[in-house]
């Protein structure tokens, strides 16, 4: 992947003489994919001179391209109203942001452009401009998949992870540590939150991250949702990235005194005996990134695939709030008031374990010495539930400092998170809607089968997966899509992280991520197993093949299974619209599942004579 710097600066542009070398403009990245796609991240005050290159590159052709939002403060949205393509008739432009509880994208980012502070609305573009709001998970841009995380920062924000033809670029701008002790000591792993960032920027050929500020000086500005430079370094070493890009650079650091920081985190990691290479992000600059083997993150990292299980849908969200902190308990009642979630409160451990019962609230946050009862102890009662409620929801546990957080005897405790005092309204506010977002998306992740590793196994064996197309295949999924008068037809094998396509009809792409897939759920059972209308269906109605190609409205899959029982993978039937199968209609399917699994092991003999 190409990657040109265009804004590197953090929370003001700071263009001047002692800014030249490093820019002064605020973030703006532009990504180009070895297939050409173009991505640009963030639109900040840097956003004016790409688009002035832009046009100046552009063609016959009209052009088309996709811009990430890391979250909408001011810095990394200013460009947007002075981005030339965006005034450009017949270019398309498709925009994605964090998805809000209010607001959508759209209306945020209007904002800014209203009648008293600009001249021109957001509605005066002549550009074709589709407005994307993401939550944690995975889509693709042609031929880049995008990983998207949370991060630490008092609004909503998005981290970004880019992947295309084994070249791996994170973007990871506006995130502070979760730890305050890390930001000042370098990180290690935990078994929190910040090992889950780890695990996000794990094996990462270039990371692009912010280190607004040194371990000195954030004591002072803690809160304020950036990162230390020591953090950093240690972060990507124990991660097994190859570059670090120091980013967001402060707006009063000048040239000479970013070159120290460079120094500063090269000699970290001589002192670490890393291998990892450090440079400081600047305006201007254009690197070529490819894949670099440098080992494997530590045994703490797992692959990014999964970290980013979404959870099934809770449309009427509540909080509850078990904190007998009078300050505490009111930043937190002020922010979960602010977005309009219902919520309830408890005083003691007792208290808690009724309202948990009664109200299954979506999200709970502790008092860690909680009147009546040790929070970690509820947290045990509450996990030992009946159903899985108690196993499902997020559990978030106050504490007055550091020094209060037993990580281990949390985690065996089921404690989803740590909230370290003080903290303001506003940082209660992002941090909730983090955790129900997490939970607010109407699209669920497969589990996995109990006898997966069997199951992968057994499709190995078959010898066909990446195999060229063969007729004996295509002739199921012509035959399926004439029979049944669906558009789309295919034979998906469910590998480990994806769906190959054996056979598909109807459809130009090989292979989805196995999260996305319809059929991920179809071989967790023995029958057919349907979807009349995804969009109402909340396992599947913000699935990113349901709001975007091929626009799935109707799923029908009968599981493939092999000799030993595995069930390896689906005849499946998709459509544009809804639909339903009557009892004739799926007793065709499963006879021609059933033929199709026997065309598996025992090719036809018109197949063997040819």
């Amino acid at each position: 992947m190409r990657i040109r710097f265009w804004g590197t600066r953090g929370s003001i542009a700071k263009p001047g003489p002692s800014t030249v070398r490093y820019g002064g403009n605020t973030s703006c990245v532009e990504v180009r994919s070895p297939r050409d796609t173009l991505i640009v991240i963030d639109c900040g005050t840097g956003a004016h001179a790409l688009g002035r290159e832009l046009m100046r590159e552009r063609g016959a052709d009209s052009l088309r391209g996709h811009m990430l939002i890391s979250h909408t403060h001011w810095d990394h949205i200013q460009g947007i109203p002075f981005f030339k393509p965006f005034f450009v008739a017949d270019d398309e432009w498709h925009i994605y942001g964090p998805r809000g509880l209010g607001a959508s994208l759209q209306d945020t980012l209007a904002g800014q452009m209203q009648y008293t502070y600009f001249p021109v609305s957001l509605d005066q573009f002549d550009a074709h401009i589709h407005y994307h709001d993401l939550v944690e998970g995975k889509f693709e841009i042609d031929d880049v998949l995008v990983t998207t995380q949370y991060l630490h920062h008092p609004a909503l924000t998005l981290g970004y992870r880019l992947e295309a033809d084994g070249v791996c670029v994170v973007y990871a701008s506006d995130h502070e540590p979760h730890s305050p002790l890390l930001a000042e000591q370098g990180y290690q792993p935990t078994g929190g939150e910040d090992d889950r960032h780890a695990q996000f920027i794990a094996g990462a050929d270039l990371l692009i991250h912010d280190t607004q500020y040194t371990a000195e000086e954030y004591p002072e500005k803690k809160g304020w949702g950036h990162s230390t430079l020591e953090y950093v370094v240690d972060s990507a070493l124990a991660a097994g990235v190859h570059q670090l890009a120091l980013f967001h650079h402060d707006p009063l650091r000048e040239d000479h005194a970013i070159d120290v920081l460079v120094q500063r985190a090269r000699d970290r990691v001589a002192d670490r005996g890393g291998t990892l290479e450090v440079l400081a992000a600047a305006e201007g600059a254009t690197m070529q990134v490819e894949d670099v083997a440098v080992g494997e993150p530590g045994a703490a990292f797992q692959s990014v695939s999964d970290l980013s299980t979404v959870q099934p849908a809770l449309l009427d969200q509540s909080v509850l709030i078990a904190v007998n902190d009078p300050e505490a308990a009111i930043a937190l009642s002020d922010a979960v008031r602010a977005d309009q979630i219902t919520h309830y409160t408890a005083a003691d451990g007792e208290a808690t374990l009724q309202m948990v019962r009664s109200e299954q609230p979506s999200l709970i946050v502790l008092e860690h010495s909680l009147a009546g009862g040790d929070a970690l102890d509820l947290c045990r009662k509450i996990r030992g539930g009946d159903g899985p409620y108690g196993q499902d929801v997020p559990i978030v546990v106050v504490a007055d400092s550091e020094r209060e957080i037993d990580r281990r005897a949390s985690k065996d405790a089921g404690v989803t998170d740590w909230l370290v005092k003080p903290f303001s309204d506003t940082y209660a506010r992002t941090r909730i809607r983090a955790w129900l977002m997490r939970l607010a998306c109407r699209w669920e992740r497969a589990p996995l089968p109990a006898d997966e590793e069997v199951r992968l196994r057994a499709l190995q064996d078959l010898c066909i997966l990446d195999g060229a197309a063969e007729e004996r295949f295509d002739r199921y999924t012509r035959i399926a899509s004439a029979l049944f008068d669906v558009p789309i037809a295919a034979v998906s094998l469910v590998d480990r992280a994806r769906q190959w396509f054996k056979s598909r009809h109807g459809i130009a792409v090989t292979e989805t991520p196995r999260e996305m897939a319809f059929c991920a759920h179809a071989i967790l059972q023995d029958s057919v197993f349907l979807v009349n209308d995804a969009l109402q269906d909340p396992r599947f109605a913000e699935n990113p093949m349901v709001i975007g190609d091929p626009h799935v409205r109707f799923y029908a899959g009968i599981p493939l299974t092999v000799a030993d029982g595995s069930r390896i993978g689906t005849l499946c039937l998709i459509d544009y619209r809804p639909r339903e199968l009557d009892t004739n209609k799926l007793a065709l399917l499963r006879d021609l599942g059933k033929m199709l699994e026997k065309e598996l092991v025992e090719p036809s003999s018109a197949e063997n004579e040819a």
